[in-house]
């Protein structure tokens, strides 16, 4: 059975997610990519929904293999990273439409709930990521009954 890898830590950062995140969109709109001298970025789609006891997320990766894919979890978010190779075409050949993106991509999402990460799964099919976090039981409150004295 293959596995995809996952990495558990406290590293992951939101002013530091949120500061590249910025740099990055402020790059893309301000620079014309003539001028760009890091290798291309792109950012796949995702969705995170939530049931009662879990929390999913569905990454739409096409054309990236397991290998090619970076899962990290800490108590406060996941971050996916991977790279997608372009394929190889005729050294003749032109392109009269490219809309297809590669090369490496990285997500940050922020949990909604605090999750177990002894039971996290992924699952890889058809071009979709598909990371199940179980969510950690909500803390219950209990009445203390008082005694005399």
């Amino acid at each position: 059975m293959d596995f995809i890898k996952i990495r558990f830590g406290n590293s992951l950062n939101h002013e530091d997610s949120m500061f590249m995140s910025n740099i990055d969109t402020g790059l893309v709109s301000n620079i014309h990519s003539v001028f760009t001298v890091s290798e291309r970025t792109w950012k796949p789609y995702m969705d995170m929904y939530e049931t009662r006891q879990d929390v999913i997320i569905c990454a739409e990766i096409a054309g990236v293999t397991k290998e090619d894919l970076d899962i990290e979890i800490d108590d406060k978010a996941v971050r996916i990273a991977g790279k997608r190779f372009e394929g190889s075409r005729d050294d003749m050949s032109a392109y009269k439409l490219a809309e297809i993106q590669y090369g490496r991509f990285e997500r940050v999402l922020f949990l909604p709930a605090p999750i177990d990460s002894e039971k996290v799964t992924a699952s890889f099919q058809d071009g979709f990521l598909k990371i199940r976090l179980e969510k950690l039981p909500e803390n219950k409150t209990h009445k203390i009954p008082i005694s005399d004295g």
